[in-house]
């Protein structure tokens, strides 16, 4: 009982005041704990309430009716010291997300490396000293060393997570998915026979080793699943592999494929016919005939907003072809500029760079011409967009087919996305394993990123602000040992709407 215990005032010879919680044994008085010695009354204060509750802790019995003062919850504005400023709360919110993606079952060390890909992008060494710094959460180097390398062999799982996140989250039923490519550039020179090599580079890199990425994501840009490739790949050649896979994967659904021109290739076309696909393609009009340009420039007569479908030739799929004015006006400067452009080269007996309308000649003193050929072709074309397809109209309108194929923004978002705000690129590993892990991880984040970013309509720049607007000051009373953690005004959070998706409390 605490009747047990006393709390005991007493003068030493210094002049201070010592506080102690004494017994009574056998007619002696026994100190069961010294709390400490005050010089002023604020002091003596501050220790007598710190005794209290020492009483209280040491009874076997604590009392009914705890006797600790109000003053207990005073802190002494001369003895507080700041000890930390950290950002639980935005790693609490974090992990919320990575629950509502399917990712809790994984290890925490890939949740945690996956959501600072959100908070602070930066090398594996670096990020394990700010989860320290931020969450006060650690990992020691051996065990990051031991489980990056195995996370490649949750590659399945994870995409898995992501198929089901989209399902229960978005409604999503998989009749249409969007495919794309980018590449990312290594900081260094050294390819390899495998995966690095140089390429047609994105990210005008092409003096370093890049590899391919190939994603799949859906209307909204949710990612699904991505492989990586040699970064000489062509593009065209990785789209079936992924479609093929998320097809093995999922054999309940058999989505529309919409991917950009750089995926048509009559061999790409056959193949996914041949598997029973149906897809929307950007359409090379470029590389067709003068006569079907011409039919096509007939037809559409340079009306705003004309559109037509059209056998495509010696192929067993239709173009849909549509005209705008506003695109016109764009193709017309575009046009204009390349062509001046030409004239200056040629003027110059300079190729140029990927300079287009410009034509090796037989003619020494005029070794370039302007390609006449060329510039007709490309004048027909302004203001015409074309668009590859095998889906027949009454099964889907060329309205539809159109606005199918716009949503390949969504993609490019997503990339962008990953290159800019969770900074995919560069890469500075080099063995294939980590290369592929620091994909997979990118990929992860990527899920929490577009999840949040749908859910919310805010952007991930807008969402991480938020969250690290809330943070903890820990405060310790010196003089009673008392740790008092303040947390900042969570208002943001609330009008925002985030506290409904993450953490409600």
């Amino acid at each position: 009982m605490t009747g047990d215990l006393k709390i005991r005032k007493v003068q030493t010879a210094s002049g201070a005041t010592a506080v102690q919680i004494i017994r009574y044994a056998n007619n002696k008085r026994v100190v069961v704990q010294h709390v400490g010695s005050a010089h002023t009354e604020d002091e003596l204060t501050a220790l007598c309430s710190k005794a209290e509750r020492l009483r209280e802790s040491l009874c076997i019995q604590p009392s009914l009716f705890s006797e600790v003062s109000q003053s207990s919850r005073l802190l002494h504005m001369d003895h507080l010291q700041l000890n930390a400023v950290t950002h639980t709360f935005t790693h609490e919110a974090l992990l919320a997300c990575c629950r509502e993606c399917g990712l809790s079952g994984f290890h925490q060390l890939y949740q945690d490396f996956a959501l600072m890909r959100i908070i602070e992008p930066t090398s594996k060494l670096r990020t394990l000293a700010l989860l320290e710094r931020y969450f006060q959460v650690s990992y020691s180097r051996r065990t990051v060393c031991r489980l990056l390398p195995e996370l490649l062999t949750h590659k399945a799982a994870i995409e898995k997570a992501a198929y089901q996140t989209a399902k229960k989250h978005f409604g999503e039923t998989f009749s249409l998915v969007l495919y794309d490519v980018t590449t990312l550039y290594f900081e260094s020179h050294k390819a390899d026979d495998e995966l690095l090599a140089k390429g047609f580079s994105k990210d005008d890199k092409s003096k370093q080793p890049q590899i391919v990425v190939g994603l799949l994501v859906t209307p909204q840009g949710f990612p699904l699943m991505h492989n990586v490739y040699k970064g000489n790949t062509f593009e065209g050649h990785t789209m079936l592999d992924i479609v093929k896979t998320f097809q093995r994967h999922h054999t309940d659904v058999k989505p529309i494929i919409v991917g950009d021109a750089a995926m048509l290739s009559y061999q790409n076309m056959q193949m996914l016919e041949a598997e029973g696909y149906q897809y929307i393609v950007g359409a090379r009009l470029a590389n067709t005939t003068k006569s079907f340009l011409e039919s096509i420039e007939a037809k559409l007569a340079h009306q705003d907003g004309a559109i037509l479908r059209l056998p495509y030739p010696n192929c067993s799929y239709d173009i849909v072809c549509a005209f705008s004015e506003k695109r016109y006006k764009k193709d017309k400067r575009t046009f204009e500029k390349q062509v001046e452009k030409a004239k200056i080269l040629i003027e110059r007996k300079e190729p140029g760079k990927r300079a287009k309308f410009v034509k090796k000649s037989e003619n020494l003193k005029q070794p370039y011409l302007l390609d006449d050929t060329l510039k007709v072709k490309t004048e027909k074309l302004l203001g015409i967009k074309g668009y590859c397809t095998n889906i027949p109209e009454d099964q889907l309108s060329n309205n539809e087919v159109i606005s199918h194929y716009h949503e390949l923004w969504h993609v490019e978002q997503t990339f962008r996305m990953s290159k800019t705000d969770l900074r995919t690129r560069p890469i500075f590993h080099y063995t294939h394993d980590a290369v592929k892990s620091h994909v997979l991880l990118c990929f992860m984040s990527l899920m929490m990123g577009k999840f949040l970013e749908i859910k919310t309509g805010l952007s991930i720049r807008q969402i991480k602000d938020i969250l690290w607007s809330v943070h903890e000051a820990h405060i310790i009373d010196s003089l009673t040992g008392e740790k008092v953690i303040l947390r900042t005004n969570l208002k943001e959070y609330y009008d925002s709407g985030l506290h409904n998706l993450l953490i409600k409390h």
